[in-house]
């Protein structure tokens, strides 16, 4: 028997593949295809052998059997340096095959336009991933492309007279990573349906979005990868406008300035982060005014930061960013003189993010990797428990507890926990102040007032440095700020800061065996402290 050189032919994404097969007639190569493939290829007037010829068995079940056969796969798998393959395959009259063409069902498009449980699971490609993995199994013998990228690859090497060993094994690995990514979607669609938040075993799909120069310094090297999914709000669903690309640092910056814009809604708002870390926070009337006050928290600081914007940047805003070095900027929109004038520089980069303000998926995960290991868990969606505002005008409950040692302390519930109640406006820079420190990180302590920061401390070893900090930066617009804690006060060294530095009302967790001697201190200088029970610890 004279085996032919054949290819198997039967795509999905039908792009390139009328060239490609050309292509492999004009080498030499008999194609073999299936259903709409061998439509499309007919039409382009090639010949196509059915498959059905090749099985001598109809494709049946909605096509759901088609290339499920000994003569298919035998075809594949047969390892022609092994003389007793090659003499079954005589024997059984089975060609070889020895290109196999094949990418899947679009089961991610699929769940991507919505469709219902039924269809998704119509579009889980059976046949397909087979064939693909028993060509890569035989991969000396058979070349397997699954991206159309590779076509004209295969093609130059079959016209210089036959694919490489080398590309042969590159393709084979190509096989593998898609099929792992395609079962990886599907695995997880299927555990969201169930309900199952943390599966005993998880994969998770991502494609390469860019190569970076280097990572956090230039002896590392660095690659971005994006989830198989755009998020809305997120930073691989940006488009840049202006700039060269953006680097590690950068992107792991602007996604920390991000989470934090997210807090205000469509209040008008702008964050300046500095190494993942917020150095200026303001909102307003307008987008001017809220950059005029987050600019203004720490005109030194934001200086080559990223500045995240919830609304249209405009000319007079542009005007002013224009007057510092910025390396980001990130907006809905930008009119098109502010786009003009931001453009004038060279080294800034322009990124527009229609859905900026859109809130997580609740199927998105917070990871962070270890050696050896993965971090998982639900991002901290809680701003203050249940959403109670009313804790700002209510008394904390107070009970009596012995500890161990028969001393009895007060331990103190949600509510304001000081004999004076904070006032209007103090309730309003006490929100403000806890939407900024629950994305700094710890230890955390913000101090601002209505609408702006004033100071920030951040990413401590103990919470009175972070307190000094925050005091130390504000200056004398300390005076008549608010604090907010990311974490209870250990001790009531924190409020005696606040003391000095004429802070007139605080927001903290509570929880501390030390609550009494803060609560004390507070009273003593008539300072507004509120519990909300919630920490914000951000690592």
């Amino acid at each position: 028997m004279i085996m032919k050189k054949r290819a198997l032919v039967s795509v999905s994404d039908k792009s390139g593949v009328v060239d490609f097969c050309k292509g492999l007639v004009d080498n030499g190569f008999e194609i073999i295809s299936t259903g709409g493939t061998a439509k499309v290829l007919k039409e382009a007037g090639l010949n196509v052998i059915g498959i059905s010829e090749i099985t001598g068995f109809p494709e049946c079940l909605d096509g759901r059997v088609k290339t499920l056969h000994p003569n298919v796969h035998a075809g594949l798998l047969a390892m022609r340096s092994n003389p007793e393959h090659m003499a079954q395959l005589e024997k059984l009259n089975i060609n070889t095959i020895d290109i196999v063409c094949v990418n899947l069902y679009p089961f991610k498009a699929t769940l991507q336009k919505g469709a219902d449980f039924a269809e998704c699971i119509e579009n889980i490609d059976i046949g397909g991933p087979t064939m693909i993995r028993a060509a890569a199994k035989n991969y000396q013998d058979v070349a397997v492309i699954v991206d159309p990228k590779d076509y004209q690859k295969v093609l130059d090497e079959l016209a210089a007279g036959g694919v490489t060993l080398e590309t042969k094994k590159y393709l084979q690995y190509k096989v593998f990573a898609h099929t792992a990514v395609y079962d990886s979607l599907i695995s997880n669609y299927l555990a969201s349906q169930l309900g199952i938040t943390f599966p005993d075993e998880v994969t998770f799909a991502y494609e390469k979005a860019q190569d970076m120069r280097y990572g956090e310094n230039p002896q590392q090297k660095a690659v971005f990868y994006k989830e198989q999914f755009l998020r809305k709000g997120s930073l691989s669903a940006a488009k840049q406008l202006w700039g060269k690309e953006l680097s590690y640092n950068n992107i792991n910056d602007a996604n920390g300035a991000l989470e934090l814009l997210k807090e205000f809604g469509s209040t008008p708002a702008v964050v300046a982060c500095k190494h993942a870390n917020p150095c200026g926070v303001g909102t307003g009337k307008d987008i001017y005014e809220a950059y005029m006050r987050a600019y203004n928290s720490d005109p030194v600081s934001v200086f080559g930061g990223i500045l995240a914007i919830n609304g249209e940047v405009d000319e007079a805003t542009a005007a002013e960013i224009n007057k510092i070095f910025i390396e980001i900027v990130i907006a809905p929109s930008y009119s098109p003189k502010a786009l003009e004038i931001l453009e004038g520089k060279k080294n800034i980069r322009l990124l527009q993010l229609d859905d900026i303000s859109a809130r997580r998926d609740k199927s998105a995960f917070d990871m962070k990797k270890v050696y050896g290991g993965l971090l998982v868990q639900q991002y901290d969606e809680c701003l203050i428990s249940g959403e109670d505002m009313g804790i700002f005008e209510r008394k904390a409950p107070v009970e009596i507890v012995t500890t161990a040692s028969g001393k009895q302390r007060k331990s103190y519930g949600v509510g304001v926990v000081t004999d004076r109640m904070p006032t209007k406006e103090e309730v309003e820079a006490l929100m403000f102040n806890w939407r900024v420190v629950k994305h700094t990180k710890s230890n955390a302590i913000v101090i601002g007032k209505q609408g702006r920061t004033t100071g920030i401390g951040m990413g401590q070893t103990n919470r009175i440095w972070a307190a000094r900090q925050a005091i130390e930066h504000a200056g004398e617009e300390a005076k008549g700020s608010v604090m907010a804690s990311d974490a209870f006060f250990p001790f009531p060294d924190c409020v005696e800061e606040c003391v000095k530095a004429g802070i007139t009302a605080i927001i903290q967790p509570g929880g501390s065996i030390q609550d009494e001697a803060s609560v004390q201190a507070a009273n003593a200088a008539n300072i507004a402290m509120v519990f909300v029970g919630e920490r914000h610890f951000k690592h």
